[in-house]
């Protein structure tokens, strides 16, 4: 496998504490968030809380729902980019306790994440070294066997 790895220098800016509310969706409660505090870029570096239910992408491709009344997110990560209209887009990761004690997770997808009770999230700003257009300042790239020190079985 042959894929590129691009090291980017930046760094950390602001700490967001945000609360999320009933009924929001998670994805685009934290796509508001960022809207509305400015954040181009940021990563999600904690989140606690309840969906109704709970709705995620495997990397497969495939879709897993789980319904609630109340699923448990025990682990999330993510990161937001703006888009090329500069709208942040949030891809987010989460772990779920389901109601029956099942473990599973992916990523969320999208409006189909409803907040049950509250959710409760750190996002921290990523601000990027400036650099000229067409170029990453700091940036190195290389196959990701050479990134990991050797090749990739």
């Amino acid at each position: 496998m042959s894929e590129e790895v691009k090291l980017v220098s930046g760094r950390t800016g602001r700490t967001v504490y945000a609360r999320v509310h009933p009924n929001e969706d998670l994805v685009q409660a934290v796509e508001k968030i960022c809207l509305r505090e400015g954040l181009s870029q940021c990563f999600l570096r904690a989140g606690l809380g309840s969906l109704t239910d709970a709705c995620v992408a495997f990397s497969s491709g495939s879709i897993k729902v789980v319904r609630g009344p109340a699923v448990e997110v025990i682990g999330m990560t993510g990161m937001v980019e703006a888009d090329e209209a500069g709208n942040p887009v949030a891809v987010l990761h989460g772990v779920l306790a389901e109601p029956n004690g099942t473990i599973s997770g992916g990523r969320f997808l999208p409006g189909q994440n409803p907040v049950c009770v509250t959710f409760e999230i750190v996002l921290e700003e990523w601000l990027p070294d400036a650099v000229p257009a067409g170029t990453i300042a700091g940036a190195r790239s290389a196959p990701v066997s050479d990134a990991m020190g050797g090749a990739r079985a």
